[in-house]
C-alpha cells in the first residue's frame, strides 16, 4: 500500500458521512478538520513531494444508500487509486432518532453498490459507537449486525479493514469515551487523531 501513496499522480479517495465530511465543503482545501485533514499533514510530513493528492467525499448525514447513490460522481469521477470508506453510524442512528432503521440486509446491499464498481485498492474503516449518552448502549443491537457486514465484507472484497469500533472502544476504556467522541459519535480533536492513527497503523504499517 505504500507504493500507492509514493506515487504523487495517485488518488486518495475518503468517503462516508460527517466523521469524514468535518466542515470540508467551507473549507478552501476541501478537507476538513477532521482525521482526513491529520492524515493530509501526516502524509505531508512523511513523504513530501511524493504525496498524493487527497480527496475528501464525506457527507454528513449520509447513509450506506446515500453514499452509494452519489458514489459516481462524487468518488468514481476522481479516479481513485484506493478509497477509503467509514460509513454506517446513521444506518443505525436514524432507527433511534427517527424510527427510520435500516436493516444489515440492507445495509449490506448499499455497501456492496460502493464496492462493486472499484478497481482499485479499498480501505475499509468500521462505523463505532462509544455510548456516552443515556440508552446508547442499546444501539448495539443494531450497529453490531452492521459491523459483522463491514468485516464480512472486507474478507469478501480483499480489502483492508480498520478495526476502528474495537480499536477506539479499547482506547475509550482507558481515557474515557467522552474523550474520543463527546456524543459517542462524532470524534473530538483527539478522537480524529485517533482515527489518523489507526488509519496509519493498518493501512501504513505505521
Amino acid at each position: 500500500m505504500t507504493s500507492i501513496l509514493l506515487d504523487p499522480r495517485r488518488t486518495v479517495v475518503f468517503a462516508g458521512d460527517s466523521v469524514t465530511d468535518c466542515g470540508r465543503r467551507t473549507d478552501p482545501d476541501g478537507l476538513g478538520d477532521g482525521y482526513v485533514r491529520n492524515l493530509y499533514d501526516d502524509l505531508s510530513d512523511r513523504y513530501r513531494e511524493h504525496r498524493p493528492k487527497i480527496v475528501n467525499a464525506g457527507i454528513s448525514g449520509n447513509r450506506a444508500a446515500d453514499l452509494a447513490g452519489r458514489w459516481s460522481t462524487d468518488v468514481l469521477a476522481h479516479d481513485p487509486s484506493l478509497v477509503s470508506i467509514l460509513i454506517g453510524i446513521n444506518d443505525t442512528w436514524r432507527r433511534y432518532d427517527e424510527n427510520d432503521p435500516t436493516t444489515a440486509e440492507s445495509f449490506e446491499a448499499s455497501y456492496r453498490a460502493l464496492l462493486d464498481p472499484l478497481d482499485c485498492p479499498v480501505v475499509l474503516m468500521e462505523p463505532f459507537l462509544l455510548p456516552v449518552k443515556d440508552g446508547q448502549d442499546a444501539w448495539r443491537e443494531d450497529l453490531d449486525p452492521k459491523l459483522e457486514v463491514v468485516r464480512k465484507l472486507a474478507v469478501e472484497y480483499g480489502a483492508i479493514l480498520v478495526p476502528t469500533d474495537l480499536e477506539l472502544t479499547k482506547q475509550a476504556a482507558s481515557v474515557g469515551p467522552g474523550t474520543l467522541a463527546g456524543d459517542g459519535v462524532h470524534p473530538s480533536p483527539a478522537g480524529h487523531r485517533a482515527l489518523a492513527d489507526l488509519w496509519r497503523r493498518y493501512v501504513l504499517d505505521d
